[in-house]
């Protein structure tokens, strides 16, 4: 059964122990508000100050409000006044924060400009000073009464307001996914009063508010006493900085999977929708990230109970280990490939687009990674296609009148007039460099293997559909243009984008091939068809594995076979560089099939500073 909370075990050979800074710890992970409370009534029980300082720091969409309120009631009964600081209190105002971020934010429906701005740039100049004066006012107007008096300082970015100077500290954090579905309900980006739809809740959120905020949590996370998952609020997990450090250094020594994240979409199929039981009120499934490694969290368990933090977080402390010496230099902290899957199994073509090159997406957006992608056709329902490169007959001015009187008219054009349509198997690979118009027809589902950049889709034509939302979808057609490849014709396409399988080695009945791989590529794409064992090694960097075929593999260290993970059909893993020597077991009846993947050993281009 496909595991949509796939579980990550701590691997240690000794407890671990909570660390000596944060007050009153316990070891491991505890559940629920009461022990989120616990170390601070205990602080203020002890009485060796007239004044407790508290932060409860985090990300926007976690839920302060239950943890505020019993703390303070909790103090209270203890006979403790009580002082509040919110951070909002000391906010520009949204009028204020979307001029100030105009630049990034733009006027463009879909894509801003990254933000390289401080937190300190969503807070008016004299927060810090403003925030000490009403605190201190608010202190000495507190009769003496013989016990501390607490003030409590909460919201995003509480640390950096109260210049990290408290007695004990927490970050309630929740994931960009828990963030989304919550856009979806009610919340605005953090900051604004108002937000014209859900997609510039994403944009803003995408270029302004997570560069800013999970930066800041970068920045502040090991001074943090306490950490806090809030994904599920009704049942808060904690556990110390110090710990969860720990726990990361545990898991990334070994085999590790993400939790997949799934989305609908307008052109979505069912295939997803019923084979990860999803919920049934969904229209259909879309998109399914397996990694796409800043969207995505991982659930680490450690003596049974478990903890979901950003896969960001994870990559932030332990990329060296996880990347490899050479790719740590090509890419830094950043995971730089991505699988994901695209169904249009009973669904509709996906958009004809096209993604930008480098200095392109660096100049206009800011992105320092361009967005080169491939599809591998997994499954297939019916007679598919998938739409790559441009017809020999095709030219730019032809191509871009179409499209726009179409727009304009709202009469479809005949896509393959100017859009080569190729028959698609299942194992099939089709290579994509930026400049490259493509898109996968209906019924397909497509194993996307890519850089890691997601956002830059540069839509030509559409079918004149609307989303979700209702609204008309954002067409790019201008910026496409400025990217489109019009060499890249059939002849062209054939000879290199639709590569046939190279033997690459064999060990017994098994084999691996070389699918895909290209100059223009970080990546490099490889199967492994296994029919009982193959033994490999990770040499120092990343690799990735989608069993695309078959019932279920083992994976397991040939230094520790203690070290282990078991993993089924359409399910993703990565293996950490230092992992090593490694074992690859078939553990069903029949032979299967593994995508491999990774960065190429010829791929020298440092993105870092670009």
């Amino acid at each position: 059964m496909f595991q949509k909370r796939p579980i990550n075990p701590v691997r240690v050979h000794h407890p671990i122990e909570p660390g000596s800074e944060a007050p009153f710890a316990e070891p491991g992970l505890q559940h629920g508000c009461e022990a989120i409370i616990a170390p601070v009534v205990s602080l203020a029980e002890e009485g060796q100050s007239n004044i407790i300082r508290v932060a409860f720091d985090g990300t926007h969409g976690a839920h302060f409000q239950p943890i505020l309120q019993q703390t303070v009631e909790a103090l209270e009964q203890k006979g403790h006044h009580v002082f509040v600081l919110g951070t909002s209190s000391f906010l520009k105002t949204s009028e204020a924060l979307r001029q100030h971020f105009h630049h990034h934010i733009t006027d463009n429906r879909a894509f801003g400009y990254f933000t390289e701005g401080t937190i300190e740039d969503y807070f008016r100049s004299d927060a810090k000073y403003e925030a000490s004066i009403i605190m201190n006012d608010a202190i000495a107007a507190i009769p003496p009464s013989g016990v501390p008096t607490v003030v409590i300082t909460f919201g995003p970015g509480a640390y950096w307001l109260g210049e990290g100077m408290f007695d004990i500290s927490y970050f309630l954090d929740v994931s960009r996914e828990y963030q989304q579905m919550e856009h979806k309900q009610q919340l605005l980006n953090f900051g604004f009063s108002w937000n014209r739809d859900d997609v510039e809740k994403y944009k803003i959120s995408l270029f302004v508010e997570w560069p800013v905020f999970e930066t800041y949590r970068k920045q502040i996370l090991e001074f943090v006493h306490y950490y806090v998952d809030m994904n599920q609020p009704e049942d808060p997990v904690m556990t110390t900085t110090f710990t969860l450090l720990q726990m990361i250094l545990g898991i990334a020594k070994a085999p590790m999977r993400v939790k997949p994240f799934f989305a609908p979409g307008v052109w979505g199929g069912q295939f997803l929708k019923e084979f990860a039981d999803l919920p049934e009120n969904w229209t259909n499934c879309a998109w399914s990230f397996e990694p796409i490694a800043p969207e995505n969290s991982i659930i680490l368990e450690y003596e049974g109970k478990q903890i979901e933090v950003p896969f960001l977080t994870v990559m932030h402390y332990e990329h060296p280990r996880i990347l490899g010496d050479r790719l740590v230099k090509l890419f830094g902290d950043y995971f730089p490939i991505r699988f994901d899957y695209l169904d249009t199994i009973d669904g509709s073509n996906l958009s004809c687009q096209v993604h930008p090159k480098q200095e392109y997406v660096r100049n206009q957006f800011n992105e320092f990674m361009e967005q080169q992608e491939s599809y591998y056709i997994m499954e297939k329902k019916g007679d598919t296609e998938v739409y790559l490169g441009l017809t020999e007959q095709c030219s730019k001015e032809g191509f871009y009148e179409a499209v726009q009187t179409a727009q304009k008219t709202g009469i479809p054009i005949a896509l393959t007039d100017y859009v080569n349509a190729y028959a698609a198997d299942k194992g099939d690979l089709f290579l994509i460099p930026t400049g490259t118009v493509h898109a996968s027809g209906k019924g397909n589902l497509v194993l996307e293997i890519s850089s890691t950049t997601w956002w830059f889709t540069f839509k030509i034509y559409d079918y004149l559909r609307k989303g979700l939302d209702g609204k008309p979808r954002p067409i790019n057609i201008d910026h496409a243009f400025e990217n489109i490849d019009f060499y890249k014709t059939t002849e062209w396409v054939e000879e290199n984008l639709i590569p046939l399988p190279t033997l690459l080695q064999t060990q017994g009945a098994n084999e691996e091939y070389v699918l895909g791989q290209r100059d223009d590529l970080l990546f490099y794409v490889h199967r492994l068809h296994l029919h009982d064992t193959w033994k490999d090694n990770t040499d120092d960097e990343m690799v990735m594995y989608n069993l695309v075929e078959g019932e279920q593999v083992r994976i397991v260290s040939c230094a520790d076979e203690s070290i282990y993970v078991e993993f089924s059909y359409a399910e993703s893993y990565i293996l950490p560089a230092g992992f090593g020597e490694y074992k690859m077991i078939n553990l069903g009846n029949e032979p299967c099939k593994l995508i491999k993947a990774g960065v190429s050993k010829a791929w020298d281009v440092s993105l870092l500073g670009t």
